[in-house]
């Protein structure tokens, strides 16, 4: 097994998945997903947090969401790129910003979650299961795994 490689912006964060394939991913078009990212939606991936291997000046910062679980956000010390985060209600998986992935070119959208929220000017792509709000975890689960 070769590994997934990737990392934050100035290079300064670099991390490895234990995984032989790019990770499924999924776009998350809630409001704090625009805000976190600057942009339409952000894109992740779930991955084994026992996969991944980080080295390099990696910052913490916790929040409690409004539901009462804790999120984890891993950012690089430097140049302030979210790297992943993990929350309470997943324990072992991580969340990887896609973006971050050496090979983020590559990556397919497997699925959509809180397109209510979806900046109206975007078209998401025929057949690709999409949610209103957050997915049910196994509904979720399934799209990325037919990915």
């Amino acid at each position: 097994m070769s590994g997934i490689r990737g990392g934050c912006r100035c290079g300064a964060v670099r991390y490895t998945l234990a995984l032989d394939a790019l990770p499924p991913t999924y776009a998350c078009h809630c409001s704090d997903c625009q805000t976190w990212s600057g942009s339409a939606f952000s894109q992740q991936a779930f991955v084994p947090e026992a996969a991944l291997d980080v080295t390099g000046p990696v910052v913490i910062f916790e929040f409690t969401t409004p539901s009462g679980r804790i999120s984890t956000q891993r950012i690089c010390g430097t140049c302030h790129t979210r790297i992943y985060n993990s929350n309470s209600a997943r324990p072992g998986i991580a969340v990887v910003r896609a973006g971050t992935l050496d090979r983020s070119d590559e990556l397919h959208i497997a699925a959509h979650i809180w397109v209510k929220r979806k900046q109206p000017w975007l078209t998401l792509p025929e057949g690709v299961p999409t949610w209103p709000e957050a997915a049910p975890p196994a509904d979720l689960a399934q799209a990325l795994a037919a990915r």
